[in-house]
């Protein structure tokens, strides 16, 4: 490690010293708390157990459960020996689960009990997983996690960059193919500060941790909560009444989230009441409607952002005031420009390709050499979404390449090619279009257009469930429509354009 290098171990030892004794970590459900010191001494515990059974830098660690400190010590852990933490989707099919192990090949899982099962049935097409863990403190039918943490002996901490990798993120499949996103310490620590920056982060604030550890907004806005010395407040699962009641409680000051999370938070606060004035700061992707109750109930920011698990979670960002719809102005450490379909930079107004570059870009997707060249082509990240700047710098969001095309039902990435895959599986559908609706609880829904064969019939919700026992239930669609023709374009496939064009309402 050189002079010039910062990693998330050197955040967890800074902050030792700075907030020793200050809570850093608490789990609500069973009440457990951990101060800065203790969690740097339990870091180093794990890390001496992992390294026992051979983590070495960069090997990867494969980690299957709920928001967990168990699960935020594995971070930790890892950044001491430079290991890179494999997070998977816990919504994901049994196939799927299997497809992420296999692309990064951890030789070591942990799973929390419920999903024990899973990989148990999954065990045999993963050959790479030596060891299997629980991430949980008891039961279940792996090791047991305090296995790793009774060793005695001191860790070296290994000699890892700012640049070196921390964490894969698998993203949304593209041509039914999820790819790995590959963040370095350096992409964590920079996204923290930028959170830092536009919230006025302090040791005082609270950050309610409701999105998921495997998410670029779960984990990020942790990273920057613990980075600042302040407390994160952490939660398995979105329960309202405990979420509304621990914001009272605990005085809870930020929280990312995406929909329906607030609006339902906001629906049960004025049925039942409480007190959640101390929330100053939301952040995600929200409608205006909910956006502007939030901060008429609480007197708060709420502040709206572009990103991606490529750009560290966000690449422009901003309070909703500054410009209603927009999604914030570039970051500080960020370059963000547009570009027409030949890399050239298009003027103020003109809409064009999102281009990113700064210390916040990832290193690139896990071994898919040709994607990361297409990818980072002139120099710049080239995110495959669409959007404009007007003349004070804000940039509008304008939806997706047409070769990337994106649904984002709830804040999740659903590309429509994996979804219409798996509809062409069943034996009743001839062809299919699957697009994004507006949706009042999700903001994009999921909408299925379907030709069936001559003769067959089939109902909306045995297709649902047909596309829900194949791809995560996130995935499936919450709209189908049955129709008698189907408009095709000169090489007989469906002409996407205009299904869209007529059928692109809810119903």
């Amino acid at each position: 490690m050189g002079v010039h290098d910062l990693t998330f171990y050197d955040v967890i030892c800074r902050n030792a010293g700075c907030f020793g004794k200050k809570e850093a970590w608490v789990d609500a459900e069973d009440g457990r708390s951990v101060t800065f010191a203790q969690y740097k001494e339990m870091v180093e515990r794990l890390a001496s157990g992992l390294k026992k059974l051979g983590v070495a830098k960069g090997d990867r660690i494969g980690v299957i459960g709920k928001n967990s400190l168990e699960f935020f010590l594995i971070y930790g852990g890892a950044s001491v020996l430079g290991a890179i933490v494999l997070p998977i989707n816990w919504r994901l099919s049994a196939d799927e689960v299997a497809y992420n192990i296999n692309d990064c090949t951890p030789a070591l899982l942990f799973a929390d009990n419920e999903f024990q099962d899973t990989i148990g049935k999954i065990k045999k097409d993963i050959p790479s997983v030596a060891h299997f863990f629980n991430l949980e403190s008891a039961g279940g039918s792996f090791r047991p996690f305090d296995e790793l943490m009774n060793s005695e002996s001191p860790v070296t901490p290994a000699e890892v960059s700012w640049d070196d990798g921390f964490v894969i993120i698998h993203t949304a499949a593209v041509g039914g193919r999820p790819r790995g996103a590959l963040l370095s310490h350096g992409n964590v620590l920079c996204a923290d500060m930028h959170f830092a920056y536009y919230i006025d982060l302090k040791p005082e604030d609270v950050n309610m941790n409701i999105l998921p550890l495997f998410h670029v907004g779960g984990l990020f806005t942790a990273t920057a909560m613990f980075h600042g010395g302040g407390l994160n407040l952490n939660v398995r699962k979105f329960d309202p009444e405990r979420v509304l009641r621990l914001i009272e409680e605990r005085k809870a000051s930020f929280m990312v989230e995406f929909p329906p999370i607030l609006s339902t938070l906001l629906d049960l606060k004025e049925k039942k009441g409480g007190d959640i004035s101390s929330l100053r700061a939301v952040g995600g992707l929200e409608t205006p409607e909910t956006i502007e109750r939030y901060q008429k109930m609480t007197g708060g920011t709420f502040y709206c952002l572009y990103g991606q698990t490529e750009t560290s979670c966000i690449a422009t960002f901003g309070p909703y005031n500054d410009r209603p719809g927009s999604a914030g102005r570039p970051l500080p450490l960020a370059e963000v420009r547009l570009v027409d379909e030949y890399d050239r930079f298009v003027t103020t107004g003109m809409v064009g390709e999102i281009v990113v570059k700064g210390p916040m870009v990832f290193k690139g997707y896990w071994n898919l050499e040709k994607e990361n060249a297409y990818t980072f082509r002139e120099s710049w990240h080239h995110t495959g979404d669409m959007g404009r700047f007007d003349e004070d710098g804000f940039l509008w969001y304008a939806g997706r390449k047409a070769e990337k095309e994106l649904i984002k039902p709830g804040g999740e990435n659903v590309y429509p090619a994996e979804v219409e895959k798996a509809i062409l599986q069943h034996p009743a559908v001839e062809k299919t279009v699957v697009f994004g609706v507006p949706d009042p609880k999700w903001k994009e829904g999921i909408k299925a257009v379907c030709l069936l064969k001559s003769g067959m019939n089939l109902g909306e919700k045995e297709l649902i469930e047909f596309v829900a026992e194949r791809l995560a239930r996130y995935k499936k669609p919450h709209y189908v429509q049955f129709v008698a023709d189907m408009p095709l374009g000169s090489d007989g496939n469906p002409d996407r354009a205009k299904v869209k064009e007529l059928y692109g309402v809810k119903g």
